[in-house]
């Protein structure tokens, strides 16, 4: 055997390994900056691309939580700037990962079958709630559309 199918059995063996239940999926990557190497080789150019970097992010977080109380995908956004900080720094990266994994176990509760099934009961019955409500309420004052009212 050679060098290269050694290594292809290698990652298949991993690929299997992390894919197993109780594997850890995806390899993550290394955590620190993504700058480019000939940024990262000079101490003064790497700081101000990490103060440029920061300063982009804080435009996107803070147009993001403007988009909370404004028209617009608030979190969407603020996750995205917390991305553009994640490209630079640690602690950004740390929380995208906690988001991540908080996210996934959401999802994986929501496709419970117990946990579906209790859903679908609980939208059945606040739909049939609210029918019940506006049945009474056009039952008792009528129903009048706004284009024809009379003055």
């Amino acid at each position: 055997m050679n060098a290269e199918s050694d290594e292809r059995t290698e990652a298949a063996e991993q690929a299997v390994a992390a894919s197993a239940p109780g594997g850890m999926g995806k390899a993550e990557r290394e955590l620190g900056s993504r700058a480019p190497g000939f940024i990262k080789a000079s101490r003064p150019l790497h700081l101000s691309w990490q103060v440029g970097v920061f300063v982009v992010g804080l435009g996107v977080v803070v147009a993001g939580v403007l988009m909370l109380v404004l028209p617009g995908p608030g979190w969407l956004v603020i996750f995205g700037g917390m991305a553009i900080w994640a490209t630079e720094f640690v602690w950004a990266q740390m929380v995208l990962r906690w988001t991540k994994r908080k996210v996934t176990e959401a999802a994986q509760r929501a496709l419970d079958p117990k946990v579906r099934r209790r859903n679908i009961i609980l939208t059945t019955v606040g739909l049939v709630i609210m029918a019940v409500l506006v049945g009474i309420y056009v039952w008792k004052f009528g129903l009048v559309l706004p284009w024809t009212i009379d003055e």
